[in-house]
């Protein structure tokens, strides 16, 4: 690896290790937020509908807490607020309106307009269609990154939302303040649930 590339990754190391605090003190911002008094930074009246069905569809509720739940569309909406420059928001309004007009040409009506199997096969479309995140390591993607589209990045954000929320890293996956107690040997058994941050 030449000096400019190591120069390169250690900036970006840098700029998420600023960044990465951010995002989750905005992410707790929305679980202070009351729905129903929701007035979305970036989105429109439609879009916020629009991207709080995709997230509702994409994680339901369920025996555990779905995506509304956890409040991941008011996070996706402030993170696009926030962090996004004025050309990806606007790349984000179009794609928005790119994905509502093909529903619209497939199946007769926008996202939120259709009924739940219909809506299942916008997403399993989209799923077979969208570009995929390159494998990474320690964050940084491996190879080049082809796009991943509107649908990608919305179930990205929502799903990072949904796993970082303190409402699921507490009550669903399995949880230990830091610092912890040090157990170093115990049976498999007993480990439970994935780990939350």
């Amino acid at each position: 690896m030449d000096r400019r590339s190591a120069l390169k990754k250690a900036g970006v190391l840098a700029g998420s290790a600023v960044a990465i605090p951010s995002l989750f003190s905005l992410l707790q911002s929305c679980m202070n937020e009351n729905r129903l008094g929701w007035q979305p930074l970036f989105f429109t009246e439609t879009e916020a509908k629009t991207i709080s069905v995709l997230v509702d569809t994409i994680l339901p509720r369920t025996e555990t807490p779905g995506a509304l739940d956890v409040k991941s569309d008011m996070f996706i909406d402030k993170v696009i607020a926030k962090t996004y420059d004025e050309e990806a928001q606007k790349k984000m309004r179009s794609e928005i309106a790119a994905f509502n007009s093909d529903c619209e040409k497939n199946f007769g009506g926008t996202f939120i307009e259709l009924n739940a199997s219909d809506r299942e096969k916008v997403l399993q479309a989209a799923e077979k269609n969208s570009g995929k995140f390159s494998p990474g390591v320690w964050g940084t993607a491996v190879g080049k990154q082809e796009p991943i589209g509107f649908y990608r990045s919305i179930k990205s954000m929502a799903i990072w939302a949904y796993f970082s929320s303190e409402e699921i890293g507490k009550n669903v996956l399995a949880y230990d303040p830091v610092p912890g107690t040090f157990e170093p040997c115990i049976p498999v058994s007993e480990v439970g649930n994935r780990w939350s941050l």
